[in-house]
């Protein structure tokens, strides 16, 4: 693989690394959500999520569209969501893994 493509995918998971930002994509995965919609949702200041929005269009995960005076937000593309799935998969299975290994450790006496 090359340099530029480690870099970018480097990149890709450094966008990925603020929890507000993945909870956003979350959402977006469901489906196309106003910006007013996504606050509640989030539960952070306008200012941070406008913010994460902004590194999440920069970064071509997340598009916006006006209508009026309200902004609406969607992923540019649908594998993102598949993305995050599989993440939500994997974690849950290490987790799994890993209760499973201090059960066994437990039951052994160590700690």
């Amino acid at each position: 693989m090359s340099a530029p493509t480690l870099l970018l995918k480097a990149e890709f998971f450094k966008t990925l690394g603020h929890p507000v930002r993945i909870r956003v994509l979350e959402l977006l995965g469901q489906r196309e959500y106003a910006v007013s919609e996504l606050l509640p949702e989030v539960g952070v200041l306008a200012s941070n999520l406008s913010r994460q929005l902004t590194v999440l269009r920069m970064a071509g995960l997340v598009m916006t569209r006006r209508k009026g005076s309200a902004a609406f937000c969607s992923l540019t593309n649908p594998r993102t969501a598949e993305l995050l799935a599989v993440l939500n998969a994997l974690l849950s299975e290490q987790r799994d893994s890993l209760g499973d290994l201090q059960a066994q450790m437990s039951r052994r006496g160590v700690n």
